[in-house]
């Protein structure tokens, strides 16, 4: 497979491969290498359906349905629409959707508030608009082996405590009390996660995380912004304009990511799903016993 570098940092643009034809033996090996090494993937002119996506999904692991999760049953899964639009129309300004949607615009790492946290996000771009609306990847692998001592110091052992809400309220006190971000209790993890493939360490870290064990909230908080803004310089961070057809696959393990604004009179459509990790994947090493 032809490939050329995201970033000169991290990152590969696959070319010449049709995602709907990679299967467990044929080119996911590859791709699954690379996924642990280089940490975000982009392929241009795809035209995946929900089942082929969902497919793909499968072959990183188990997908994550939050419902089910939250609920405790089995409920059909389907793969998220991160968009705008309704059947209505365009939201308007105020609507509590589009302000979730928003509230992604702030540096996170998905699912850092489950009970199982991500491994991968799966993206892909069915409509976007003129201008904005990008994507941008930060990894927390190269921040971390870069970051000053004396931080690094006070995060190699910190236990750092995820709360959805928490990233919601900071962008609306209504959006953050609905039922949906408060139904997941309070989630510590470990700070650092080592990739059990290639022994690299990354921070894990996002907008959901509020504090950190042992510290009190301001100061913990203040651990926090800092770790953020050092993982999220220029140097680190990937700036991805959408194409139709794009689809980009990062290492949540390894990585933060944020969208952007855009003319919300024009209509932004992305389909996402995320697979939960598993122990092979090196959820002991930060999970909180």
């Amino acid at each position: 497979m032809h490939t050329t570098p995201l970033h000169p940092r991290f990152g590969l643009v696959f070319h010449d491969v049709n995602l709907s034809d990679v299967t467990a033996d044929h080119l996911f090996p590859e791709i699954r290498q690379a996924f642990e090494t280089h940490s975000a993937l982009l392929f241009r002119g795809q035209d995946l359906s929900d089942a082929e996506h969902t497919r793909l999904g499968h072959l990183f692991g188990p997908l994550e349905n939050r419902e089910s999760m939250a609920l405790g049953t089995d409920v059909a899964f389907e793969v998220s629409a991160l968009s705008n639009r309704t059947a209505k129309g365009l939201r308007e300004a105020d609507d509590l959707r589009l302000l979730d949607l928003q509230a992604n615009m702030l540096w996170h790492t998905d699912s850092t508030f489950l009970p199982i946290p991500s491994l991968v996000n799966i993206i892909t771009a069915k409509v976007v608009p003129d201008t904005g609306g990008e994507t941008e990847i930060a990894s927390t692998r190269v921040a971390w082996a870069e970051m000053p001592e004396e931080l690094k110091a006070q995060l190699r052992d910190a236990v750092i405590w995820h709360r959805l809400s928490h990233s919601r309220s900071r962008i609306s006190e209504k959006l953050a009390t609905l039922p949906r971000m408060t139904r997941w209790p309070d989630r510590p993890w470990r700070a650092v996660w080592p990739n059990p493939v290639t022994g690299e360490e990354a921070l894990l870290i996002a907008s959901h995380a509020f504090a950190i064990e042992g510290c009190g909230l301001a100061q913990g908080q203040a651990l926090i912004d800092r770790a953020i803004a050092h993982c999220t310089q220029a140097d680190y961070v990937y700036s991805h304009k959408w194409q139709v057809g794009d689809v980009l696959i990062w290492d949540e393990r390894a990585t933060m990511h944020r969208g952007r604004p855009w003319d919300y009179a024009q209509e932004r459509s992305l389909k996402s799903l995320c697979c939960s990790a598993t122990d092979a994947d090196g959820v002991p090493s930060v999970r909180v016993v």
